[in-house]
């Protein structure tokens, strides 16, 4: 395993998209061609399955110095309210979009690969259906309970409620209380997750993160009595002066509370595009690629044998939970929130720097507080760049979700392309390695070769091969 770790160790994606945001073709987007995607995606999906929504808060009064986020630090609670109101008249700029005229239909693929033509109804449902929400930071719970259900309140006014909606939201524990949990359940939340990162106190420091058991043993006691189906923890290993002791009674202790799931995460080590936030420790002090896979390999198996399954890339739950149901069903998604246990073609992103998603388009919101204020109240679509997807990119894109929700992919003469005859020559190397096992038409990621599933998935990324990066821009694959 090590020599594999040496030979595979490289920068790459984490795929919660593809194209991946450095490749993004930035010249040829424009904020018409998004709103065209989105018209078109809206009335293909909404009466069905209904849409996504991703609220960006980005506010913590402190800094964690493990933290790749876009947020503010700010100890002034008083941005809460003006912030709020941006994103709600954003989401109101939405809706006017939805009740927009429906585009001609285009010769671009669906994501519904039985549906051939693009169908549109002659009388459109313009009021969204909310299948999926997701609270995400920052810290959300930055905000107050009063402030949070105000927000959503004005989301759900002029929307409708999908049956059975996936709601859900980051908590820290340092500052939820239980009037957050009972606020966002009675709104319809039924999942949160807790970001533990480790409860090693030399850890902790280096990251600037303190944070007591007992504060998260505090809300996840809160979060069931209250009645949350799934309860999540998010774990980082290859953190500062991580080793095994350490990692194991963080596990161990993690494994007192039994969450619902768990996000076993490396520490993605990036202070060339995160400045400051990332030097907040030596760089020695972090453990090596090959302390850093043991790490991971003794995690999964201490995790399995305490009851968790793994399901896609660095995520683990409990039989019972949706996650891995939804692995076994096959309905398992990932996008720009992670995994999924629910698809939505439309995902839509508000507040500053949220990424949205139309399957045909990506766009990301202005990465400043201010900047995406301002755009907001002028009435214009806070979007500052994008990329429109080609048919190349949508073939890819269906195989590289495949491989990281599945673990396999296969092909035809329809959803394949002759570049990829070389993913397949590159893949003949992982096979001789036992990552993967290839058939005529098919590839399946091994047991062996699931801890190296990105550098798999950067086989079928034709847009980074033709296009490498002259710098660093991704943290390593291990």
């Amino acid at each position: 395993m090590n020599s594999l770790i040496d030979k595979y160790n490289i920068p790459g994606p984490r795929y919660t998209s593809y194209p991946t945001v450095p490749f993004w073709d930035e010249t040829t987007f424009t904020a018409d061609q998004w709103k065209e995607s989105v018209i078109r995606s809206f009335n293909e999906s909404n009466s069905g399955e209904g849409i996504s929504i991703y609220i960006h808060l980005p506010f913590c009064e402190q800094l964690c110095t493990f933290c790749a986020c876009h947020k503010r630090i700010t100890k002034q609670h008083s941005v809460e309210t003006p912030y709020l109101e941006s994103v709600l008249k954003e989401w109101d700029l939405y809706l006017e979009l939805f009740k927009s005229q429906e585009p001609r239909a285009t010769s671009q693929e669906p994501i519904n690969e039985s549906q051939d033509t693009l169908q549109l109804t002659d009388t459109p449902t313009h009021r969204p259906k909310i299948k999926e929400l997701h609270l995400g930071g920052g810290t959300p719970t930055f905000f107050s309970p009063e402030n949070l259900r105000i927000l959503l309140e004005g989301i759900f006014a002029k929307a409708e409620i999908a049956e059975n909606p996936e709601f859900s939201f980051e908590g820290h524990p340092n500052n939820t209380t239980k009037e957050h949990l009972q606020t966002l359940y009675d709104l319809g939340f039924r999942r949160c997750s807790f970001g533990v990162q480790d409860y090693d106190p030399q850890v902790q420091k280096a990251i600037n993160r303190i944070q007591p058991f007992e504060n998260v043993e505090k809300v996840t006691n809160w979060a069931r009595e209250i009645g949350y189906k799934s309860i999540s923890h998010d774990l980082v290993f290859g953190l500062p002066f991580h080793n095994w002791k350490k990692q194991e009674y963080t596990i161990r202790k993690t494994l007192e509370l039994k969450p619902d799931r768990l996000a076993f995460y490396s520490y993605a080590h990036v202070p060339w595009i995160k400045g400051v936030g990332q030097r907040g420790f030596d760089e020695n002090d972090l453990p090596s690629g090959e302390e850093k896979r043991k790490l991971y390999e003794n995690g999964k198996k201490l995790l399995e044998e305490l009851g968790y399954i793994e399901v896609g890339m660095d995520h683990f739950s409990l039989e019972h939970d949706d996650l891995y149901q939804s692995m076994i069903s096959g309905d398992i998604h990932r996008n720009f929130m992670g995994y999924s246990s629910s698809k939505t073609q439309l995902m839509i992103g508000l507040g500053m720097s949220a990424i949205s998603d139309s399957w045909y388009a990506f766009a990301q919101n202005e990465k400043t507080v201010e900047e995406y204020q301002k755009r907001v109240e002028e009435g214009i679509l806070p979007v500052f760049r994008g990329h429109i997807l080609n048919e190349e990119d949508l073939i890819i894109r269906k195989h590289i979700l495949n491989l990281m929700c599945r673990l396999e992919t296969s092909w035809d003469t329809q959803n394949f392309v002759p570049d990829l005859e070389n993913s397949i020559h590159q893949l003949k190397e992982m096979e001789a390695d036992g990552l993967v096992e290839i058939s005529d038409n098919a590839i399946k990621i091994t047991e062996k070769g699931r801890a190296f599933t990105r550098n798999v998935a950067m086989t079928f990324d034709l847009r980074m091969m033709r296009n490498q990066p002259e710098t660093r821009i991704f943290s390593m694959t291990i």
